[in-house]
């Protein structure tokens, strides 16, 4: 027997557009909540329409539009929020509240509502209206200054957001599910100041840890993973493509060594006088054949080297393949496309009829009229502009 979604019942509004707000919300959707995209009354030549596929292209989710600035507009929102579960915004710090539909406002009327705020740098502090995106995070959070620096020295630009992604959309659907639990529990919500920056500083507390404690600095090269040793490390193929080399155990080491033919580092695996003549091996030697030579002799035999992937390369990937991580979605303008599927465990990786929503999409009659809104109040609202 098929199980229910895990968050099946669970009712999230959502005023996130891009960033950590609309990353958590891909995940809680993907565990079936009822995601709620909340946005403002379209206009023209004010807002840009994202690309389709952002974010999941915002699949399984509904969609209304409401003018928070007018009066109709906040108390359709008000009604709306009496049952929900979950709010999530991403305004500047006090926007909500200035507008009539902060916490306070909202808890006044729904005691068990969680309303979880993301933003770069937290809602208090004096860094709280500054603005930013995902580098100026990992910048104050010390990834950037930890990661090996490109050629002309400074700090590389990472492939992802991972500020957006792990410090602030994870960190926000974590909080919100064990708020949602607790509010289970007790019948009470409550208020979620998710800071981006305070998220980064979990993904680089090792290093942070590591000065707090000893009062050593970390950075590019001063510890196992951030290139200090060759065989943490990678390596150019025959063909220019790329390997992966992470081999950190001492068994993994040995094997490696072995199937290079350079038993010889086998017993100084963690000397610092020798690891740049053994990094000028590796290249010497992963350079003599074509990555994916490499990886079909060393990846199943215990050495940790995987091939560095092109995004086509792993779009075609067989184990992704098998691990049913893409589905496949219907966007009512651009059709049937594949994309990044609920990939977290326990997701639903079987079904195969995601349904995107396009951007003007509204469902605004049916959630007014589960609020309890007459026909002639929802039009009359139309009317007004206060929703869409």
């Amino acid at each position: 027997m098929a199980l229910a979604p895990h968050l099946d019942g669970v009712r999230v509004l959502d005023f996130s557009t891009v960033g950590p707000g609309a990353r958590c919300a891909r995940i809680l959707a993907d565990y079936g909540a009822e995601l709620v995209k909340v946005g403002a009354p379209l206009r023209s030549g004010v807002q840009r329409e994202p690309p389709f596929h952002s974010y999941g292209a915002n699949r399984g989710m509904k969609r209304i539009r409401i003018d928070l600035k007018s009066s109709a507009g906040r108390e359709a929102f008000l009604r709306l929020a009496d049952d929900a579960d979950v709010i999530l915004e991403s305004f500047r710090p006090g926007v909500m509240r200035r507008l009539g539909v902060g916490f306070e406002d909202v808890r006044a009327r729904n005691p068990r509502i969680v309303f979880c705020s993301t933003s770069g740098y937290g809602q208090s502090g004096p860094y709280s209206q500054w603005a930013g995106h995902d580098i100026n995070y990992l910048a104050l959070g010390g990834y950037l200054d930890c990661s090996s620096p490109r050629a002309d020295g400074g700090p590389p630009l990472p492939g992802a957001t991972m500020a957006d992604i792990a410090a602030g959309g994870m960190q926000a659907a974590i909080a919100i599910l064990a708020a949602l639990l607790r509010a289970q529990r007790s019948g009470e919500g409550e208020y979620l100041d998710v800071s981006v920056a305070d998220g980064v500083l979990f993904t680089t507390s090792l290093w942070i840890d590591q000065y707090l404690a000893t009062g050593e600095r970390p950075g590019p090269g001063h510890d196992v993973l951030t290139g200090r040793y060759a065989w943490y490390d990678c390596y150019r193929a025959r063909d220019g493509k790329w390997l992966a080399v992470g081999a950190i155990e001492a068994p993994f080491f040995a094997n490696l060594c072995k199937a290079l033919g350079l038993d010889k580092w086998i017993a100084h695996q963690e000397e610092d006088a020798v690891q740049e003549a053994m990094r000028a091996d590796f290249r010497r030697v992963f350079a003599t054949r074509d990555r994916d030579d490499w990886v079909r002799e060393l990846a199943p035999a215990n050495t940790c080297v995987a091939p560095v992937y092109s995004v086509p390369e792993l779009a075609e990937d067989p184990h992704f393949a098998e691990r049913k991580v893409f589905c496949e979605a219907t966007h009512p303008a651009h059709g049937r496309f594949r994309q990044v599927g609920p990939v977290f465990a326990g997701g639903d990786r079987e079904r195969g009829d995601h349904v995107a929503l396009a951007y003007a999409h509204s469902d605004a009659e049916s959630l007014l009229g589960d609020a309890g809104f007459t026909a002639e109040e929802i039009e009359e609202l139309r009317k007004e502009g206060a929703v869409a």
